[in-house]
């Protein structure tokens, strides 16, 4: 499938998807979804919870967090002791300290961060039972933050702001279990592989030549790690590898997977404050993003690899296809991994390590808008929703009266809150940054000198503290200066926005509402969706821009020539 025809279908099948799936979420966290209500009925009798119930921030914020320490705990006892539990084939020893600590850090956080190749570190029990398990619950606690923080901007007068436990199981027993089981179907019947059986011993008597082939239960864990926005792959290739993702058609469905949930929860979020043209709005600032960087990117990788050129090949038909994977191409690589990057996922089909200078800057710089076009699923939304009470104070300012979202009033705890959200991101990437650039720890690691070097550790820790798992793969990070710096990123990037969100949420549902009048800032135009990227670009752009100009920016020069 050709890459524009790729983008049309893409496009078309999303549409469906915003409509389709953010109606039946709307449905699930109001509760009118019950088809599983025998399996969900239970599952609040083991958590001690009333469903009926509801928690003020606070409560839930401290449920989360509780939920959270006991999961990474659990994650990281199976990882320390899979040397001895089952369902280990391979006889894989357990993981080091400093790797375990990373990895389920790592996992509880969205992140899959993976500093280790799958296949020759984790038992297929830690793939199961602690990574897959991650992936479906991480995915449901971001979603269940956004459902949070629209509950808080469509009440009036309210305490409460739902109830965690409720919106942790229905997003993970409506949401993301079925759709998952569905697709991990139509993955096994394409061929990827989905076995308990262990490795493949292969004997060639002929050449007298043996290999060993791992395998494993991958189609499961690569559904969700998709669907989820995780990103951890089974294999070190990550979708590169054919059992993961083995032709065109898998390639695809990747993407509208990876898509699904953050595009649709726009849908979601206007239906529940009462005005799906508050969704669109929000959408259109999205896309306008996404397709800035997807253009930008697949330019970069359409050109020559100037390493290639300088080689003697100057002719390169195919673009920059150091790196890629023959079966997608150049193009259909940047999409993947713009798309990847750009929604918290991390996962990819081709080596970001290899890709042109400004196609490497296009990956990380999408990251360094605080990944909101689309974002993670829930993540992406409820941070672009901090960027929009930001930009409805800017347009306050401007007119001259009190900023006003959705019929409240944005005032200064209001503001404070969403700029905590926001910047706590960029702080986090540049202070540890920095300390990695100077520290001999940091810098012994890296295997390219210069700006590409420096581009590897930024790259690293944008990655990191955005939740996003993707690198560089040129960052031998797997030393324990960067398996704990990395894991510390990593919680401040994910709990250090999620509590300002949910505190965001609880002010903002004890707020009346009040009227529009003649000087009301419209927020469901074009406008202020343009607004709403000018403040998402500002605060990026000059947030990072000289972070960017010593790593991508220098390389692009010093090759003579901006892209390729």
């Amino acid at each position: 499938m050709g890459y524009f025809l790729t983008l049309v279908v893409m496009v078309a099948v999303l549409a469906v998807v915003w409509r389709l799936l953010g109606a039946y979420m709307v449905a699930v966290y109001d509760g009118r979804t019950r088809w599983l209500a025998f399996v969900e009925r239970p599952l609040y009798r083991l958590l001690g919870t009333d469903p009926k119930v509801e928690q003020t921030w606070r409560r839930y914020a401290v449920s989360l967090i509780a939920f959270s320490l006991v999961s990474a705990l659990l994650t990281y006892a199976i990882l320390r002791l899979q040397g001895h539990l089952p369902l280990n084939p391979d006889h894989l020893h357990g993981v080091p300290p400093a790797l375990s600590f990373n990895t389920a850090v790592s996992f509880l956080t969205n992140t899959n961060w993976q500093n280790y190749p799958g296949e020759t570190t984790m038992s297929y029990l830690s793939q199961m039972t602690a990574l897959a398990v991650q992936n479906f619950v991480s995915a449901s606690v971001g979603m269940a933050v956004a459902v949070a923080l629209i509950r808080g901007l469509s009440r009036k007068g309210s305490s409460t702001i739902g109830n965690f436990w409720v919106d942790l199981t229905r997003g993970v027993l409506y949401i993301l279990l079925p759709i998952s089981f569905l697709m991990a179907i139509v993955f096994v019947s394409q061929g990827a592989v989905q076995t308990l059986a262990g490795p493949a011993h292969i004997h060639d008597a002929l050449n007298g030549v043996s290999q060993t082939i791992p395998r494993g239960p991958v189609a499961s864990q690569e559904v969700i790690k998709q669907l989820g926005t995780n990103g951890g792959g089974f294999f070190n290739a990550n979708a590169a590898h054919p059992f993961e993702n083995p032709d065109g058609l898998t390639n695809l469905l990747e993407i509208l997977l990876i898509l699904s949930i953050p595009v649709a929860l726009t849908y979601t979020f206007g239906r529940m404050v009462g005005s799906v043209r508050q969704g669109v709005a929000v959408l259109a600032a999205m896309t306008l993003l996404f397709g800035v960087w997807l253009g930008s990117t697949s330019v970069a990788e359409h050109a020559p690899n100037p390493a290639v050129a300088a080689a003697g090949l100057a002719h390169q038909p195919g673009g920059n296809m150091v790196g890629k994977e023959a079966r997608f191409g150049d193009t259909s690589s940047a999409l993947f991994n713009v798309v990847s990057t750009q929604t918290s996922t991390g996962s990819v089909d081709s080596s970001m390590d290899s890709y042109n200078p400004l196609g490497g800057m296009g990956t990380m710089t999408g990251m360094m808008l605080g990944e909101v076009s689309p974002g993670g699923v829930g993540s992406g939304l409820y941070t672009m929703l901090c960027f929009a009470l930001l930009a409805v104070f800017i347009g306050g300012l401007m007119v001259g009266r009190t900023p006003e979202y959705l019929g409240k009033k944005i005032q200064a705890r209001e503001v404070k809150l969403a700029a905590i959200a926001i910047l706590v991101m960029p702080v986090t990437v540049l202070v540890l940054a920095g300390l990695a650039s100077v520290l001999p720890a940091g810098t012994s690691p890296t295997l390219n000198a210069g700006p590409h070097g420096f581009s590897e550790i930024l790259y690293a820790f944008t990655s990191q503290a955005n939740n996003n798992g993707s690198a560089f793969a040129g960052l031998s990070s797997n030393t324990v200066f960067y398996n704990v710096l990395g894991g510390l990123a990593m919680l401040v990037g994910r709990f250090v926005i999620i509590i300002p969100v949910l505190a965001l949420a609880g002010a903002l549902a004890a707020k009346e509402m009040v009227p529009a009048g003649a000087g009301t800032f419209r927020t469901d135009t074009a406008l202020f969706a343009g607004l709403l990227v000018a403040v998402v670009l500002i605060v990026g752009g000059l947030t990072f821009f000289p972070a960017v100009s010593l790593g991508p920016v220098v390389e692009a020069l010093s090759h003579g020539r901006f892209f390729g």
